[in-house]
């Protein structure tokens, strides 16, 4: 899936290192995960002064009063996803790219909407210098989704809003899940699966995103 351009020897060491340590050691089996957290190259899409703390288990500001989540985290949304070859996923919040990228290393078709334009511009244009075609990058407000291309497989949140947003589960597929972190003070990381007859949900553990903006703000 990486565009043979790119050659990531000087931090391939490194980016194993952190798989075992951080992903794997907390207990991630998940094989394609794993597989996909080994290709994709994290320092890519942070800036050069960033680069020696891209395989860190952290966060790292992206500017816009954003940040790049911490790989444990990607990993963990990514499996509870169940991200399969093929697989529509819509994801709120594209930042950097990132997680577009671990998505699409996958193999699913990943629409990303990403609410400020110059990230969307920025992770648009490092996914198709790695050599990702099967990711679309948007601009605008996550919180409506992408009608036009529902019903998703799977949806990914990298901002919390105070409630889940009901276009969202509306565009879920049967048996599709929506993974996001829902709270403001207090945050929790909840798979919502679409049922034949409504939705379960479950919680997997706390943590903290930045705030969902637009729409979310008022609900």
């Amino acid at each position: 899936m990486i565009s043979p351009l790119f050659t990531g020897d000087a931090f391939r060491v490194v980016r194993e290192k952190m798989v075992i340590e951080h992903i794997v050691a907390r207990g991630m089996r998940d094989a394609a995960v794993l597989a996909a957290m080994r290709s994709v190259p994290r320092h890519l899409f942070v800036s050069k002064e960033q680069q020696s703390h891209a395989y860190d288990d952290s966060p790292l500001p992206i500017g816009h009063g954003q940040s790049i989540s911490q790989p444990y985290i990607v990993a963990l949304i990514t499996a509870l996803a169940q991200v399969r070859p093929g697989m529509r996923v819509l994801e709120i919040g594209s930042g950097c790219g990132y997680q577009t990228a671990v998505l699409a290393e996958m193999g699913a078709e990943v629409f990303s909407i990403e609410i400020v334009g110059e990230l969307a511009e920025r992770s648009a244009k490092t996914l198709e210098e790695l050599g990702y075609r099967n990711v679309h990058v948007h601009t605008g407000d996550g919180y409506a989704g992408w009608p036009e291309h529902a019903p998703f497989g799977a949806i990914v949140l990298a901002a919390a809003p105070n409630r889940v947003p009901a276009p969202l589960l509306e565009q879920l597929d049967i048996g599709g899940r929506l993974v996001m972190p829902e709270g403001v003070a207090e945050q929790m990381l909840r798979v919502y699966t679409r049922e034949s007859s409504g939705f379960s949900v479950r919680d997997i553990i706390g943590v903290r995103f930045v705030p969902m903006t637009g729409k979310a703000q008022e609900h």
